[in-house]
């Protein structure tokens, strides 16, 4: 049930009926991608004892910014007691001169569940693009009972793909995600996680309740290969219909 909704701006949610107890919606930027000077903030609760699945409708594009300033994103999800959220948007793609300032900031009640994903594809290696010069600031914060859990950062200035080539980075890999999930059951999954997932990727539990991992692909089809399989463990269903159409 949505107690209070309001949308502005070319932002939009779709709200499929899916017949289970979960609530799932749909994200959409109806202005087809992001550019320099693009301005969304979203915010999101969950109530107690409440279950939602948030994803979106395709792909994000970053595309080249002619504007000093950057595209700014800034997503806030409350989760209350006893209440689960799936934060699992498909991938944003990253074109040649993207300036994108991004960030995700979570705060959880002590027994509330929280599923993410953050998938990144840097230049569509089908249309051969590679991505020399932009601009990428991404930040994820997670906290509970206003203590920080977690805190990841990613910054990419300059020529990209030289950065990505680098061994210690991404060693010539052009697709990543974060994978994260805080719950009281996380440390279950740490070895089906790591018989799951191929080389190029690491999970880790980072604290009592919440396990990490860092996923490295070729391009973003060999991504969705790894990820997949590890998000339907995760959440114990098969994914919203958007991200398999």
């Amino acid at each position: 049930m949505l107690d209070d909704f309001r949308l502005s701006g070319s932002s939009r949610i779709l709200f499929p009926r899916t017949g289970g107890d979960t609530l799932e919606a749909v994200l959409l930027n109806t202005s087809g991608g992001l550019t320099g000077g693009d301005d969304f903030d979203t915010d999101i609760v969950a109530d107690s004892h409440s279950q939602l699945t948030l994803t979106t409708q395709a792909a994000e594009r970053a595309y080249r910014s002619i504007d000093t300033r950057p595209a700014r994103i800034h997503t806030s999800i409350k989760v209350h007691d006893c209440a689960q959220v799936n934060w699992l948007p498909q991938e944003t793609i990253i074109f040649d001169g993207a300036h994108v300032d991004r960030s995700l900031t979570v705060d959880l009640d002590p027994s509330a569940r929280f599923l993410l994903v953050e998938p990144m594809i840097f230049g569509r290696t089908a249309m051969g693009e590679t991505v020399h010069d932009a601009a990428i600031t991404d930040r994820i914060t997670i906290r509970r009972n206003a203590r920080v859990l977690f805190a990841d950062r990613i910054a990419f200035t300059g020529d990209v793909q030289a950065h990505l080539d680098r061994p210690a980075i991404a060693n010539g890999n052009r697709a990543m995600a974060a994978l994260l999930y805080s719950a009281p059951d996380a440390e279950c999954h740490l070895a089906p996680l790591r018989d799951l997932l191929p080389d190029t990727c690491g999970v880790s539990l980072i604290r009592e309740g919440l396990i990490f991992a860092r996923l490295l692909a070729e391009d973003g089809h060999a991504l969705r290969q790894s990820l997949l399989p590890a998000l339907r463990h995760l959440r114990g269903t098969d994914l919203p219909r958007t991200w398999i159409l």
